[in-house]
């Protein structure tokens, strides 16, 4: 098996599912509860992404990328969707990949035919280009997002009480709300583009394909783990 890197703790709260969903699908794959795969984690101080100082971010990031690389991960996996918008500065200046998390939303979404979809998650995400950029150019799926007032609510519910581990029933009224608005503009399918988002929010809660970016990612990962 290969080495991982996993950069976490944005937040540490869907970090854990993370370890969680790679050493189950590794030990369902190689039918196993005996087996799990070697592992290197670096949970940073979510403090950092709380600043959206982008210089310093995308330093935090190479520097860590830069030691996991240097204790023997084979690649990296950044553990949330908001820090993704570093790749362009740091996966150049490495030796090994970037387990990208748009590419790993965007080939499930391929699997189900799905190419219209609506993209929920931190203001960076939703507003950047990062995510749905490499979603339309690359795998030819667009991404709709709820209108700026909206957008500044679902951050401030992500950045408040999703990133604190508050999970409240109203926060979830009001993202399946928003999710049922964006329906009725001919979406098939949402991106719960937070890895927050899925502890609060699961299939059975909406009638069209919720895709789950932190299993989704997972899932790559164990992919590259068993390559």
């Amino acid at each position: 098996m290969k080495t991982l890197g996993m950069i976490g703790g944005t937040s540490w709260h869907s970090t854990i599912d993370y370890y969680r969903y790679i050493n189950q699908l590794v030990g369902e794959r190689l039918n196993s509860s005996m087996v799990n795969p070697p592992l290197l984690i670096y949970s940073l101080n979510i403090e950092l992404m709380r600043r959206n100082h982008w210089d310093e971010i995308n330093q935090a990031y190479l520097d860590i990328s830069l030691t996991l690389q240097n204790a023997g991960a084979e690649a990296i996996l950044i553990c949330a969707n908001t820090p993704h918008k570093v790749c362009p500065f740091v996966e150049p200046k490495l030796d090994i990949p970037i387990i990208h998390i748009a590419d790993a939303t965007a080939e499930e979404a391929k699997r189900l035919g799905l190419s219209n979809l609506a993209l929920f998650g931190t203001k960076q995400v939703m507003e950047g280009d990062f995510i749905k950029e490499r979603m339309r150019n690359k795998y030819q799926i667009q991404t709709q997002t709820p209108d700026p007032e909206t957008r500044v609510k679902v951050h401030t519910a992500i950045a408040e009480e999703l990133t604190r581990g508050l999970f409240e029933d109203k926060t979830k009224a009001f993202f399946l709300n928003e999710m049922a608005a964006l329906k009725t503009q001919g979406i098939d399918g949402v991106i719960l583009g937070c890895t927050e988002l899925p502890i609060l929010i699961k299939p059975a809660d909406f009638d069209l394909p919720l895709l789950d970016t932190t299993f989704l990612h997972a899932n790559k990962a164990v992919d590259f783990i068993l390559s």
